[in-house]
C-alpha cells in the first residue's frame, strides 16, 4: 500500500442490542460508536456480531463500520469489515467499493491496538484508485 494514516480513536457508544444463550455459547449483537482523530479525523457507526465461548471469554466476531469524516484531508466515507476468530487477531479491509467523495475508490487494510492503559490506537495502509 502507498499511503499510511494514523491516530487514536475512542469509543463513544458500545450498545448490545441483543443477546442469547445457547448450549456452549453466547450470541450478541452490538452497536459501536466511535471518534477519530489523527489522519482519519471523523465519527464511525459499527454493527457486530459475537460469540462467546461457555465460559463467557470473547471467541468471535464479525462486524462492519462505516467510518465518516476526512482521511488525510480528503472528505468522504468507506465501510470496513472486521473478522475475528479469537483474542490473537483481527484482520479489518475497506470493503472495496464502498468509497464515497474523495474517497471514492478507496482499497486498504486497517491495523488497531489497544494499549495496557486501553487507549486504541489504528494504521491504516490504502491507497485511492
Amino acid at each position: 500500500m502507498g499511503h499510511r494514516a494514523s491516530g487514536a480513536f475512542e469509543l463513544t457508544a458500545f450498545e448490545p442490542v441483543e443477546t442469547e444463550e445457547r448450549a456452549g455459547a453466547a450470541f450478541g449483537r452490538i452497536r459501536i460508536a466511535k471518534t477519530f482523530t489523527g489522519g482519519i479525523t471523523g465519527t464511525s457507526e459499527v454493527r457486530m456480531t459475537s460469540v462467546g465461548d461457555a465460559a463467557g471469554a470473547p471467541a468471535s466476531y464479525v462486524a462492519v463500520e462505516q467510518v465518516t469524516g476526512e482521511l488525510d484531508g480528503r472528505k468522504g466515507s468507506f465501510v470496513l469489515q472486521h473478522a475475528a476468530w479469537d483474542t490473537t487477531g483481527v484482520t479489518i479491509r475497506v470493503v472495496p467499493g464502498t468509497g464515497s467523495g474523495e474517497l471514492a475508490g478507496l482499497t486498504g487494510e486497517f491495523h488497531l491496538t489497544v494499549g495496557e492503559d486501553g487507549a486504541h490506537t489504528y494504521l491504516l495502509e490504502y491507497e485511492l484508485g
